[in-house]
């Protein structure tokens, strides 16, 4: 069974997302996580059409002891020239397209171009990305695939990461999955994604909670900002004002509490959290290296902003 690391950088951000990140700052962004104790770095050909890949295996080559995961479902084709930029959020030349593909032979080939994009020999853990409008082939063709894969030792682990939960608990109940990675249903606002991490918990899938700050609302003191990518609803944005007061009371900000909420549960192993910056790696390690008192639950459960 693979070891997982208690944090790991998202690297969306390294392949521009929402806006360019310029490569000396990319590869600064590595070296600080690397330095604040960060030993898992997740990718996908998907963020930058294979930058955050390339950015990262440069970033990571030389180096041992670590966990690296990367993701299939996306194949990467050529686009002909002068395609302007990608539509899908990363600040990148539509240099390439993106192809669905869940099959044996989709999932086998994204591997192989993952490892020449990252230029290492090997991934630790592979995921299922986004099957969303794709849950029977997944189950059905890219699964098998991964386990065997898996069985012929290529990867350590196998697993599914999805923005939902309801996809990845019939991934974890009908197939032999190894993790989950669960991006934003598991939060300080949302928990919806309870009934998927118990299951985990009854069957040995472990966890990696994804977008702890629910995409920027939870990742300031004072909430503000995107809920899901989108302005944050004004209810929401009343909860989690009210969640900060609480959290001052005990001494603790909303950021710190964010990111240390979905540990509580025991199918959690890994928070990753997602940077562009140096400066925002060395923030983040700073708040999970303080401990949070569990009269803090304890209180937002009295008052009725946590589950008791």
């Amino acid at each position: 069974m693979i070891d997982l690391p208690r944090h790991g950088l998202g690297g969306a951000p390294l392949g521009n997302l929402f806006e360019a990140v310029p490569e000396e700052q990319a590869r600064a962004t590595v070296d600080a996580a690397w330095e604040s104790g960060v030993r898992l770095y997740d990718t996908a050909p998907h963020y930058g059409l294979g930058l955050s890949e390339r950015r990262l295996g440069a970033a990571l080559a030389g180096r041992s002891g670590y966990v690296l995961s990367t993701k299939v479902g996306r194949l990467l084709t050529p686009a002909p020239p002068g395609d302007g930029r990608d539509d899908e959020g990363f600040d990148v030349p539509a240099a390439h397209r993106r192809q669905w593909d869940f099959s044996r032979d989709g999932v086998r080939r994204s591997l192989e171009d993952s490892l020449v994009r990252l230029g290492l020999p090997a991934v630790h853990v592979a995921l299922i990305h986004d099957p969303d409008d794709h849950v029977d082939q997944a189950v059905e063709e890219a699964y098998p695939a991964l386990a065997e894969l898996r069985d012929q030792g290529v990867v350590q682990a196998i697993g599914v990461g999805m923005n939902q939960w309801e996809a990845p608990l019939r991934f974890v109940r009908e197939t032999g999955i190894d993790v989950v990675m669960l991006a934003g249903r598991y939060t300080l606002l949302d928990q919806s994604g309870l009934p998927l991490l118990d299951a985990c918990a009854e069957r040995g899938v472990r966890v990696l909670a994804a977008g702890v700050f629910n995409s920027g609302i939870l990742s300031t003191p004072e909430p503000a900002g995107t809920y899901n990518y989108q302005p944050a609803p004004t209810p929401l944005v009343a909860r989690a004002r009210r969640i900060a007061q609480v959290c001052d009371r005990h001494g603790v900000t909303l950021p710190q509490a964010a990111l240390a909420f979905p540990l509580r549960h025991p199918a959690v192993a890994t928070i990753v959290v997602g940077a562009r910056a140096p400066q925002e790696i060395q923030a983040n390690a700073a708040l999970w290296s303080r401990s949070v008192p569990d009269a803090l639950w304890a209180d937002l459960e009295s008052e009725g902003l946590l589950p008791a």
